[in-house]
């Protein structure tokens, strides 16, 4: 029903260029729920959260920390794909959301919390960190601590996965993809 109620958002002007809502899904009994920043092109079209390129490292993320996607909850701070530029037939290029566009969607981010009640919650990026955690928090002063939202909720801040993909080192991404599992594996063993 919460679903059906968000594909109808208006609360800011996102809906009019996207194509559709992207609404979280997963378990709705999930003890974690992994929260990224909004939909990217591939999200958009197929009304699905993280099944592009970052979900696939995100997946690949996951099963290396002995997670199952299935058992964990994915959403977005964010459900409706912001983009830049005009559309000419090629992918879509991502843009920040604005934090009042952050804000029009916690309502909807705050009922998917209501009803999973969810024991922890995993950012993934700057944005999604400060949806939860609020403004100001960053991905360097929380990353490798136990934090708690304002909701009570014990919280844990990483990067997203599309920063792995952009960096261009390998080094430097085999690097940064260890920190990420470890990330995910503390969350998990938060949960034991």
């Amino acid at each position: 029903m919460l679903r059906r109620e968000a594909a109808s958002c208006t609360a800011c002007d996102l809906y009019k260029r996207a194509t559709q809502t992207v609404f979280g899904e997963g378990s709705a009994t999930a003890r974690m729920v992994l929260v990224g920043e909004q939909p990217g092109h591939e999200e958009d079209l197929a009304g699905r959260p993280f099944v592009g390129p970052a979900g696939r490292l995100l997946d690949e993320a996951l099963e290396q920390a002995g997670v199952e996607r299935r058992s964990v909850y994915i959403t977005n701070a964010v459900k409706h794909f912001k983009w830049k530029g005009e559309e000419s037939g090629k992918r879509r290029i991502h843009d920040k959301p604005r934090q009042d566009e952050v804000e029009a969607c916690r309502p909807w981010f705050d009922k998917e919390l209501w009803v999973i009640k969810p024991e922890v919650l995993v950012c993934l990026g700057a944005t999604a960190a400060g949806a939860v955690m609020g403004r100001g928090t960053t991905i360097k002063s929380a990353r490798g601590r136990t934090l708690v939202s304002p909701s009570g909720i014990r919280t844990f801040v990483t990067v997203h996965p599309s920063a792995i993909l952009r960096m261009p080192d390998r080094a430097v991404r085999q690097e940064e993809m260890r920190r990420f599992v470890g990330d995910l594996r503390r969350a998990a063993h938060a949960l034991s």
